[in-house]
């Protein structure tokens, strides 16, 4: 697949162990040099002013290294090392910057203002948490009113899961270079706070295929494909919504709207704690019947504001027996995770929508420990489950039953507001009843929630109704674009 691959630690020690076999000993580490002083150059064009925090490794040396080469491009570079170069090519580039006449101080500056800050303490190896004047270090570069550019990971940052490592937050960059691919870590729970805007330099370096990717449209170009124009409602599929036990009814009737905004021909609703409701009168178009009277459904989002108590898990069984293609949202997570129902069909094509604590149910964890490798919880869901799986939160992490997975870049902090969740869920039904291949359904449904957070651009006062229409003002961008381009 195209786009933007996302490598693992251990998958990038082999990769630059193949790739040094043979080259004359720091060329990688000066390729990094040049690349990350291309990158000051381009991104902040008015720093002169540069400081540097080297650390004792690899990622102390990329460090020197950018800081030689901005001193011959006239920018006045400062390098701090808290303790000496440590690794073998470290210490060579910081001979080279000593020999370039460049200074390095021991301790941080006081009271000198810096126009940049580059973080280069600690890359992709770190196992312990920042501690003593590294820890210091960290704080005082997220103190500063200059711009933090992290060298390939910003130090404190698990490269693999976006946690902070020990638990203790480390730098907080404006933006992050990444050495020879992306980091799965830098699109994901900390990470989206911790990298800033992430940006690859791949070194000349030739990667194997990945099995994760940062989600973009590239993967669903199904979806974007303008549709054809002899076709009727009957052309884009049926979705029934199942939910709204007593007090929740609300929770469906916000999947079903956005079920129709995203495209669907048909949608039926059944909310079982108010069988006399017969008309949305928001949105008229949704009707209203006991699912058992339906004669069919192309998809089906079961689970929105349910409950728990017997009436829910029969409606929830009726479905599963029914449904060949199905969303599991919400209280319907929490009863498979109870064992009050079970995935018996194994040609059904399923779809969790776990956040996290739903994840910990579903896996017999707690919230915690899911966050701590949000990859491997959704994988885990995926096999366990032989479904897709979407694991939400900041960094939303998509994962195919087949062990592939991808981190989906867009949304705010105005997503985390009632309801969003059931939103999101309506429009993974709209675009499988439509017929398109489920993982492209679900990469293409969690992308464009995320951007109708992103058009609507504060990080609150978002409400989970509005999402529908911007979400398909989104989608009708992505096909005027490629409407375009054909």
């Amino acid at each position: 697949m195209q786009g933007v691959g996302l490598y693992r630690v251990e998958e990038l020690r082999a990769v630059e162990a193949r790739a040094t076999e043979g080259l004359p000993p720091r060329t990688l580490m000066q390729r990094a040099g040049r690349a990350a002083a291309e990158s000051v150059v381009r991104r902040y064009p008015d720093a002169r002013r540069v400081l540097i925090l080297c650390g004792p490794g690899n990622n102390g040396g990329d460090g020197y290294e950018l800081a030689t080469r901005l001193k011959q491009a006239q920018r006045d570079a400062l390098c701090v090392a808290l303790s000496p170069p440590i690794a073998d090519e470290a210490r060579g580039a910081r001979a080279l910057w000593d020999a370039a006449g460049g200074i390095t101080a021991p301790h941080l500056p006081t009271g000198q203002p810096f126009d940049l800050v580059v973080d280069a303490m600690f890359g992709i190896g770190l196992t312990r948490p920042l501690r003593a004047a590294y820890l210091d270090a960290a704080r005082w570069m997220n103190d500063q009113a200059a711009p933090v550019l992290a060298l390939d990971v910003p130090s404190g940052l698990d490269a693999d899961t976006g946690a902070w490592v020990g638990g203790v937050q480390g730098v907080l960059a404006d933006a992050t270079i990444a050495f020879i691919a992306a980091k799965p870590g830098l699109l994901t729970h900390a990470g989206c706070d911790a990298s800033g805007a992430v940006e690859v330099a791949d070194l000349t370096i030739e990667l194997p295929a990945p099995t994760g990717w940062r989600n973009g449209p590239e993967h669903f170009r199904s979806v974007t494909a303008p549709r054809r124009r002899d076709t009727h409602k009957g052309s884009f599929g049926d979705v029934a919504v199942v939910g709204g036990g007593v007090g929740m009814l609300g929770a469906p009737l916000l999947a079903a709207r956005a079920a129709l905004r995203l495209g669907a021909g048909r949608v039926y609703v059944e909310c079982i704690g108010a069988p006399a409701l017969r008309l949305d009168p928001l949105q008229p178009e949704l009707m209203f019947c006991p699912s058992a009277s339906l004669p069919r459904a192309d998809a089906w989002v079961v689970g929105c504001g349910l409950g728990s108590d017997a009436a829910a898990q029969a409606a929830l069984r009726a479905v599963l027996v029914r449904a060949d293609t199905v969303v599991l949202d919400a209280d319907a997570l929490n009863l498979l995770a109870a064992g009050a129902v079970l995935l018996t069909r194994s040609d059904q094509t399923r779809v969790l929508t776990p956040h996290p604590l739903e994840a910990a149910r579903l896996l017999g964890a707690d919230a915690a420990g899911v966050q701590a490798d949000r990859i491997a919880a959704a994988r885990a869901l995926a096999h366990r489950h032989s479904a897709f799986v979407v694991l939400k939160g900041a960094g939303s992490v998509v994962a195919a039953p087949d062990g592939r997975y991808w981190i989906n870049p867009t949304g705010s902090p105005a997503l985390a507001t009632p309801g969003s969740g059931d939103v999101l869920a309506g429009m993974i039904g709209a675009l499988l009843a439509q017929g398109f291949y489920p993982l492209h359904a679900l990469l293409a449904a969690v992308w464009l929630h995320g951007a109708a957070a992103d058009r609507f651009g504060g990080d609150v006062g978002l409400a989970a109704g509005d999402l529908p229409s911007l979400a398909a003002a989104a989608l009708a961008e992505l096909r005027r674009a490629s409407s375009v381009a054909r």
